[in-house]
């Protein structure tokens, strides 16, 4: 993963994005496609990901920025 991997929501590789999310929320449960994390709140940003193609949806990928920021990561150093 290179730096600064988030700051472009549309081009974060989905297999990037699911290694940041297991760092930070651990491993995920798997339903079909779609990767499904717990986090130490209820409600939103709830984390849900799935591949588009090989890359993560950008919606998605703001949702997790969402999520790293309420748990205190500085998610530009990413």
């Amino acid at each position: 993963m290179n730096k600064k991997l988030l700051l472009n929501t549309k081009n974060v590789k989905f297999d990037d994005l699911l290694k940041i999310c297991i760092k930070y929320f651990g491993h995920p449960r798997i339903k079909g496609s779609h990767h499904i994390f717990k986090t130490p709140w209820q409600g939103d940003p709830r984390i849900n990901i799935q591949k588009a193609g090989k890359m993560a949806k950008p919606y998605q990928v703001k949702i997790v920025i969402e999520a790293l920021k309420k748990i205190g990561v500085d998610y530009e150093s990413i």
